[in-house]
């Protein structure tokens, strides 16, 4: 069953539309990564720093192993670097209802 995955992360005070520019030359590799169905990525109207990736993974297990490739390649460290405080990242299964 396919998992939702939120990550919401704080950009650096002042940076949330460099950090959108940086995430719009990540995440077409993301889109393509194994498992990855779909993936959205938005900004808060109140808040420019704050920013969310929505997307549906096949399981998450297909996300942790995608995570693990971008602590491998350096760009979660990079990543890690330009946020203010820990990104979220939860998991959400459909209810159906």
């Amino acid at each position: 069953m396919a998992v939702t995955v939120i990550l919401e992360l704080k950009a650096k005070k002042g940076t949330g539309n460099d950090l959108i520019k940086t995430f719009a030359n990540l995440l077409p590799d993301t889109r393509a990564y194994d498992g990855c169905i779909s993936l959205d990525f938005c900004q808060n109207q109140d808040d420019p720093d704050t920013l969310i990736a929505y997307s549906q993974w096949e399981s998450k297990e297909h996300y942790q192993k995608y995570l693990g490739w971008r602590e491998e390649t350096g760009v979660l460290g990079q990543l890690i670097a330009a946020i203010d405080g820990d990104p979220s990242i939860r998991y959400f299964d459909l209810t159906g209802a």
